[in-house]
């Protein structure tokens, strides 16, 4: 075995060699040396980081933003080139600053009197303990250190709680999971951390669903210009930049279009501003998203008519489809493989498909291909700062 230049990152982030040698923590450009060393080339950088790489929070973090930008795009190029589909237009890719995840999952356990919370190790339940955090908001990342305190009597030795938190517009909403504070005292301390902290909302999941104990007023996100309730759980875009880009992309792919679907519309990311200038369906399979959306939109004044339906099981057809002018989508990570034959066949002028998993976009788009559909651009989205996750949004036109 002779020395290798990384050529690629993988797609679980180790460097790839010409040879096909994968080498974990390589940058493309740096040199696996004969004796398992990496020499560092210049794409490589130092990881901002002191819990890299030990923390599963980040994979390529050793990588600049050059390398990381070509990491999103050739994830997108090598999932259409297992469908047989050459890329198209890619355009440059979109990448989240730092400190800028508004969303996020973190674990909790107790070791004896010690509590630890921070994101679990890379294939491992360990926790790597929380010191700093390079993707998270300050907003977030300054209840970890309070909310060792607070939570710590109420977790069992060694069994893992889960703290869930979202920047609201009202503050963070914090959802705990795994924790049985009981009594009038834990009620009041409850309370007052979140006083203390100004928080929007604090609930607890004691196995019987989510129970707010702390929401002063609604919790709202601002989505399209219009505050939308947040229910518990939600799905939202993990940074305000992400979302951005998704949006402009989904907006200007629509065009002028009169008529719009938006299927897996979620709280209204795409529908909201879509719907200041055209007529929108949104179609929904959660219930509390699509009550938050219908309400919004009535609020506001939209023109904008909420669905909810499951389209996993009920998928629209081509004859509803090709009622609109324009479609949208954004489904869950598994695709929109139920739905995708009917868009192949509808008669509509455009679709903007926004997706968190090429794999599965590049699955559906070989369906719309097939039925007469051609790709005119794609935009790589990497809104999960350092992560191997990509995300897309991407035009179809016939």
């Amino acid at each position: 075995m002779s020395a290798g230049t990384i050529v690629r990152i993988a797609a679980r982030g180790e460097g790839v060699t010409a040879d096909g040698r994968h080498v974990a923590l390589a940058a493309p450009g740096d040199v696996a040396e004969i004796d398992g060393t990496v020499r560092p080339g210049p794409h490589h950088a130092m990881p901002p980081c002191r819990h890299f790489p030990r923390c599963g929070g980040c994979q390529l973090q050793h990588v600049d933003d050059v390398a990381y930008a070509e990491f999103l795009t050739g994830r997108v190029v090598g999932a259409l080139a297992a469908q047989g589909i050459e890329a198209p237009t890619l355009r440059p890719p979109h990448l989240s600053p730092p400190h800028s995840r508004r969303r996020a999952t973190l674990r909790a356990e107790r070791i004896g009197r010690r509590v630890v919370i921070g994101f679990n190790e890379g294939q491992s339940h360990r926790i790597v303990d929380m010191a700093e955090c390079h993707i998270l908001r300050p907003e977030l990342f300054a209840l970890v250190a309070p909310l060792r305190a607070l939570i710590g009597p109420w977790i069992k030795e060694r069994r893992q709680a889960t703290i869930a938190m979202t920047l609201a517009d009202q503050g963070v909403d914090v959802a705990l999971e795994g924790v049985s504070p009981e009594g009038l005292a834990a009620h009041e301390a409850l309370v007052g951390f979140a006083q203390a902290h100004g928080l929007a909302r604090l609930a607890i999941d004691e196995g019987y669903g989510s129970e707010p104990r702390w929401e002063p007023e609604p919790v709202t996100i601002t989505l399209g210009g219009v505050p939308v309730a947040l229910p518990p759980a939600a799905f939202l875009q993990a940074t305000v930049e992400g979302e951005g880009a998704l949006r402009e992309a989904a907006v200007e792919a629509v065009g002028d279009a009169a008529t719009v679907a938006d299927l897996f519309a979620g709280l209204g990311t795409f529908a909201l501003p879509l719907a200041a200038k055209a007529r929108v369906l949104a179609v929904e399979g959660a219930r509390d998203p699509a009550l938050a959306l219908r309400s919004a939109a009535n609020r506001a004044g939209r023109s904008l008519l909420v669905e909810h339906r499951d389209l996993f099981r009920r998928p629209l057809s081509g004859e509803e489809l090709g009622r609109f002018e324009a479609i949208v989508l954004d489904p869950p990570r598994a695709g929109a493989k139920e739905q995708a034959p009917a868009l192949a066949a509808a008669r509509t002028g455009v679709i903007a498909y926004v997706s968190c998993n090429p794999a599965t976009f590049a699955r559906d788009a070989r369906t719309l291909l097939d039925g007469g559909w051609w790709i005119d651009w794609i935009r790589p989205v990497g809104q999960f700062r350092w992560s191997t996750h990509v995300e897309l949004a991407a035009r179809f036109v016939r």
